[in-house]
């Protein structure tokens, strides 16, 4: 049989194809050039000047505005609750959104399943805004549900100020984070755990090997890549997270659960300090940038060993 060989185009041809490749690129790239590329320039151009809100006008003013950021305690402050926030907030997470889907995969009961499933997504199902509107109604320390149904089950003296209290405010935070973000961690590992070879589980039961043993020998190597990438998500979307926030305590009482989105609002919006508003923004970007970046080369070596 004759072997077909095609020639490579040239001349107009392989520029029409090219000019098509283009078209078809030029939305996507547009839409990176408007909402990404345009308002980190601008960020960092602002960073390095006394931009406000208040005039039109301003000056270069070098590193300024980062030395006030970093000799200012509220940020220290700041920064220190987003960390708390975010390992406690991730930890919980993942905890929980994993041991949800590796119950849900053990559930073989056909009705069960679904009705399972769709109890546990329910949080991530709404808007976090109405989400946080809701718990802040439950806690109310005036006549919320929670702290008044407490209260009458004789478990508090009084009535449980939930988000006013220093020592409860930002667990109560954490809590309903957790609660709403295990969910998505939920759905993307048990994604995750419908890849593992069924066969694999089938030989080790055969050695004798017990659950213990199966699920850190198949189960994780499996699924580490796909819970690394959450965490990675996870963290950035946590780090960021300002609603849920601003929308319970507004980063009260006394600056209590004020984190980096909050403290950076503050700075903008509240004192019009765009130009060190943005200072903290680009400090923010770097630091997460440096987070992800060890996050990718754990993951990576993962990568590496698989294949070996």
């Amino acid at each position: 049989m004759k072997e077909i060989t095609r020639t490579p185009q040239s001349g107009p041809a392989k520029k029409d194809r090219n000019l098509t490749r283009w078209l078809f690129v030029a939305p996507a790239m547009l839409v990176v050039l408007c909402l990404l590329v345009y308002p980190l320039c601008s960020t960092l151009l602002y960073s390095v000047t006394n931009k406000t809100l208040i005039k039109s006008t301003y000056a270069f003013k070098g590193i300024d505005n980062y030395i006030k950021i970093f000799t200012d305690p509220a940020f220290g402050k700041a920064f220190l609750t987003t960390l708390v926030w975010t390992f406690f907030s991730l930890t919980g997470q993942i905890l929980i959104g994993f041991s949800a889907a590796l119950a849900l995969n053990r559930i073989s009961n056909p009705i069960a399943r679904p009705i399972y499933r769709i109890c546990m997504i329910i949080p991530w199902a709404f808007p976090s805004i109405a989400i946080a509107l809701v718990w802040k109604w439950m806690l109310n320390g005036i006549q919320g549900y929670i702290p008044t149904m407490l209260m009458k089950l004789g478990l508090s003296d009084g009535m449980l100020q939930f988000l006013s209290d220093p020592k409860l405010v930002l667990p109560t935070l954490v809590f309903i984070n957790i609660w709403f973000g295990a969910p998505m961690i939920m759905v993307n590992v048990y994604a995750a755990l419908q890849t593992v070879p069924q066969d694999q589980y089938e030989a080790a039961l055969i050695d004798g090997a017990s659950s213990w043993q199966s699920f850190i020998h198949i189960t994780v190597p499996h699924i580490k890549v796909v819970v690394g990438l959450l965490v990675v998500l996870r963290t950035i979307w946590v780090f960021n997270n300002f609603d849920i926030i601003f929308m319970t305590t507004a980063g009260g009482p006394a600056s209590m659960t004020t984190t980096m989105p909050l403290y950076i609002y503050d700075l903008g919006w509240t004192n019009k300090l765009v130009g060190r508003a943005s200072a903290a923004s680009i400090i923010l970007l770097a630091f997460l940038i440096a987070v992800c970046l060890i996050y990718f080369a754990v993951i990576t070596h993962w990568e590496k060993e698989d294949q070996a």
